[in-house]
Order: C-alpha cells, then structure tokens, then sequence
C-alpha cells in the first residue's frame, strides 16, 4: 500500500514593516521581510478548552481509569517470580513473615503513587495540565478509545520498566552511531528536528557493526530510544508548549530493503517508537527517496497506524529544498540540503542568522537595498534561489550625487549549484556612505522565490 503523501503551499506573506514600492515591476525593499509560518502545519491543541466534548470525556474518563489503577496498585505488573516491588528478598519475606503484606503493600503503593513518565507524574492529582497533554497523546494515538488508549500506557510504562529505559540516557554508545542520527535546528512551528542519515550504513563495516547480530541490533534500537529520549527532553510538554518532534529521513546511498538485517531493524524500531512514543512526531519527511522506497513502505506499512501514515511527506531528490522549505525556515536547512545553515557560521548567527523571503514574479525585476550609513563598513549578504536560472548583480549607490557607482559584482546568471557549496556570500567595504543595491532579474516565464540576508559591521581599521 503506497503512503498518502500530502504537500502543503505556504505563500510568502506581506510583512507589515517592509517598505515596498514598484514601478515597472520592479520592487526595492528597504528592510528584510520575514518568512511567515505555514497556515496549514498545526498541531491539535493541548488546551482543555479546545477538546470536543467527546475528547473532554474520554480524557476525564482516562484520568479515573488511571487513578484507580495507581491508587490500587494494580498499573504495573509484579516482578517475575511473584516478588513484591520493594526491592525484599524472598529470605527476607521469610524472615518476617508477622508484617512482610503489609509493609509490601505500603511500599507497592508508594511506588505507584510516585510512577511518571517523561518527568511527568500520572497520579491526576500531582501531574496536573502536563499529564493530561501526556495522556491525550495516548487518547489520540487510540482514536480516543479510553480503554485501547489506557492499555497502551500500561504496555508503554511496564516496556520502559522491563527494558530499563528510564537509564539509556546515561548509556555510552560511541561515537559510531553518531553521524547516522542527530538533533539540529527548529521547524518554523518551533518543533526540534531529528536528522536520519541511513546512507551511512552504505559502510559494509559500519552495516555489519550495527545490524549484523540480534545483540547488534538490540543496541542500536537502545541508542535510537536514546535520541527519542533526548528529542523529548527540548519538549515543553503543557497545553501551548512544543509538545512533537519533526523527522527528517535522509535515503539517500541508503541500503536497500533487500537488506534483511536492516529490515528487521527498521520493523522493530518502527514498532517500538510507534507503541511507545504516541504522538511525538509532528511531521516524518523522507527525502532524497529512492524508487525501493514505495517496496519497504509497502513492508513497513501494516505495521503503521493511518495516523502515523498521515503524517509522512515524501520527496525525490529534485524536491528536496523546495519541500523542506515548506516546514523549516531556511536559516535553519543545512546547507547540504539547499538552505543556509552551516556548521561554525560565525559570520551569521543569532539574530543575523534570520532569512528573508519575496517572490520573484516571471519577467520581473527584484532589488534589495542594503544601507550603508558608516565609512568603513563590511557589508556581507548571501543569495539563494529556488531552482535557479535568474540574473543577479550588485552595485553601491553612494549618497553624494556627484559620486559614481561602483559596480560589485557584474550581471551574471545565477545557475544551480551543489548543496553544499551554500547560498552565495559576499562582501563589499564601503569608503562613503550609500546603499548597497542588488538586483534580481527573472527572465523566465516562471515565477522564483530568492532568499537573502545580510548583515553591516564595522571594520577594524576605521
């Protein structure tokens, strides 16, 4: 079964402090415009007052189910053998047998009362509004279903206790994992984003050191539940907070799924993070999707929740930026995927690392003027657009009248260009004071969007 793939369009907005002014269809901005969130990528509320009255009710009826559970001491399952969970020995229970059930009893009891998940304590009365943004992750994973939902945290609370999962994050796993996963950046709703690079294990040795024995596999399942552990941790998980992760899933060079051991892994990874992390992605995106893609979706998909399955986005090599730039603010795209961000930047960052966006209508011309009101200035800007094929130059208007202009860059056609060399940056050090003007022709009958910054500082030898 092929995955539903749903793209949405997000069109660059007017920004209310933007100064623009056309004539002949030219367009000069005096300030840079911000890229403005897309109005079709939202999450459903966490807030009590946004529910249905049926999910108000379902959630009221999970928080009884719960607290009866926990306040019964029958949420968890005993420990095998039989054993209480107060850490006795059987010798011990033998040995005081006039207050071993009891004294059990109290400490089962405490332990229950005190059972969180995520740093979240589930007893209603302690957890409060961040429980219940806990618990509708579940009522949703389960269709609001209260007792397939209150099931599932069972399943979910006694696999982190059997697995010990609550530990993994002290765990060491070595640096050979590494590169293959990682957390970098935010999306434009503010959504940490996981980076999936399984070309990596293109690597024979690599492929073999990871998924070549159950063992192998098992510890790559635990360095993966490691980096889930540590995407939640950048969650604010309370009604208004970022309460889901975005996924980016890179294929490229990735083995096929001819590949059993890869297989395998992935069918247990995709089952383990589906059953006990509902609702912690907001969006999965797969990119650079090769055509044995839709074989392994196909393999993968029965084992996937319509739910999960609606929240994939697939893209082939050509659409990669296009598509991340729907969900991610170009500052915060690594430049290997077409956007601005490099490691080490230290020309752009903080506030100087924010992207501008505008439109580039077919057969028009774009300037973007950038003031110089210092002698001895160090003007910096970087240009990138999308799919190209524009002709791009750059002139310094001086505001003395009887000055020239100097011309910094001659006309030239901006052609596409490897991901990784970035956007193109560029300098220029003014002697007098004026403006910097670049100038975007679309000679195309297509339409362009053209993403720039800039930033002044001033030089050390005035």
């Amino acid at each position: 079964m092929a995955v539903e793939v749903k793209v949405e369009e997000s069109a660059a907005q007017e920004h209310p402090n933007n100064k623009v002014a056309e004539e002949n269809g030219n367009v000069a901005l005096s300030q840079p415009k911000t890229v403005e969130k897309s109005s079709s990528y939202r999450e459903e509320s966490d807030f009590l007052s946004d529910l249905k009255e049926f999910e108000k009710k379902a959630l009221f009826d999970l928080k009884s189910k719960l607290e009866q559970a926990i306040l019964g001491n029958s949420l968890l399952d005993k420990p095998k053998g039989g054993e209480e969970s107060d850490g006795s020995s059987a010798a011990e229970d033998e040995a005081k047998p006039e207050d071993s059930g009891e004294e059990k009893t109290t400490l089962r009891c405490r332990a229950d009362k005190d059972v969180s998940l995520w740093g979240i304590p589930l007893l209603p009365s302690k957890g409060g509004e961040a429980a219940d943004v806990v618990l509708l992750k579940f009522l949703r994973a389960r269709e609001f279903k209260v007792h397939d939902a209150f099931e599932m945290l069972r399943n979910t609370l006694q696999w982190r206790e059997d697995g010990d999962i609550n530990s993994v994050l002290d765990e060491e796993f070595g640096a050979e994992l590494g590169s293959a996963a990682y957390m970098n950046g935010i999306d434009k709703e503010g959504h940490p984003i996981c980076y999936n690079i399984y070309g990596v294990f293109a690597e024979e040795e690599l492929y073999n050191t990871t998924f070549g024995t159950e063992e192998k596999r098992e510890h790559f399942l635990r360095w993966r539940f490691q980096l889930m552990e540590k995407g939640i941790q950048k969650l604010d998980l309370r009604p208004g907070g970022v309460t889901s992760l975005l996924q980016i899933n890179d294929l490229k060079n990735s083995p096929g799924p001819s590949r059993k051991e890869l297989r395998i892994a992935m069918k247990q990874a995709v089952g383990a993070l589906q059953d006990n992390y509902p609702e912690f992605v907001a969006r999965n995106i797969f990119i650079n999707v090769p055509f044995w893609f839709y074989t392994l979706n196909a393999l993968l998909s029965p084992f996937l929740t319509q739910r999960s399955k609606s929240k994939f986005v697939v893209a082939r090599p050509a659409k990669v930026t296009e598509t991340l730039l729907k969900y991610i603010p170009a500052e915060e795209v690594p430049v290997q995927y077409g956007g601005f961000k490099k490691e080490n930047d230290f020309e752009f960052s903080g506030q100087d690392a924010a992207v501008s966006e505008i439109t580039v209508k077919a057969g028009s011309t774009v300037t973007i003027e950038i003031p110089a009101e210092e002698v001895g200035s160090t003007l910096m800007w970087e240009l990138m657009v999308l799919s190209w094929e524009v002709h791009y130059k750059a002139e310094f208007v001086p505001s003395d009248e009887g000055s020239y202009t100097i011309i910094v860059q001659k006309s030239k056609k901006m052609v596409s260009q490897s991901p990784e060399l970035g956007p193109i940056r560029n300098t220029f050090i003014n002697n007098e004071t004026g403006k910097l003007v670049l100038t975007i022709d679309n000679t195309s009958s297509k339409k362009k969007r053209l993403f720039y910054r800039y930033k002044t500082k001033k030089s050390p030898s005035f």
